[in-house]
């Protein structure tokens, strides 16, 4: 399914072949060859996502971007089932596996490999051909690829990423940041209120 939303339509290639449960929705543009699989969820909220040619987006997978932080997608990635992507920038040739977590003002380079549920943070920097092992999390530039029993370094390394200020523009020691930061995501998500939902017009659709 195809929506316009904020006045921005999805431009997809041709030969793109996109599943009629995959959402694609607002500033989207889809390369030539491109596979979007059955409940993939591709939403340019308030930023355009850009999809490189023979990019494979696999089952129940997210792409979001946000007004801060655009998503370009490199060619020929394969994004794998589960996996959510915000606000990234990732290079051509990479391989992200079932369930990784990518986050916003990443920087993933080409021919990286993210593993199985492997979390790559906020502005992390991962320079060409880096591997993330399964469950692992990459923080920061120059990048740590740290395991999940270190949690005391992990959590060292947050602090400095201000997920809630860059993301929601709440500051993270507001008395009620829940509520602030809820609030206003709301009120930005409440803008698919006025969605519309377009044909595919392309040729043999």
């Amino acid at each position: 399914m195809l929506y316009e939303h904020l006045g921005a339509r999805p431009r997809i290639h041709d030969t793109a072949v996109v599943a009629p449960t995959a959402v694609i929705s607002g500033d989207v543009e889809i390369g030539a060859g491109c596979q979007i699989l059955h409940g993939a969820v591709i939403t340019a909220e308030g930023g355009p996502i850009t999809l490189g040619a023979h990019v494979i987006v696999m089952e129940n997978a997210l792409i979001r971007a946000t007004a801060a932080n655009a998503v370009h997608i490199g060619a020929h990635t394969l994004i794998g089932t589960l996996t959510s992507i915000a606000g990234a920038t990732v290079g051509e040739e990479v391989f992200f596996a079932s369930g990784a977590r990518i986050f916003n003002g990443a920087l993933v380079g080409a021919r990286c490999e993210v593993r199985v549920n492997a979390i790559v943070h906020r502005r992390a920097v991962l320079p060409e051909g880096t591997v993330v092992p399964i469950g692992w999390v990459a923080v920061g530039d120059p990048v740590q690829l740290l395991s999940p029993d270190r949690e005391a370094e992990i959590a060292a390394a947050q602090p400095d990423l201000d997920f809630p200020g860059h993301v929601f523009g709440v500051d993270r020691d507001t008395p009620d940041l829940m509520v602030q930061l809820t609030e206003r995501y709301g009120s930005s998500l409440a803008r698919h209120a006025g969605d519309v939902l377009v044909p595919d017009t392309r040729e043999g659709r």
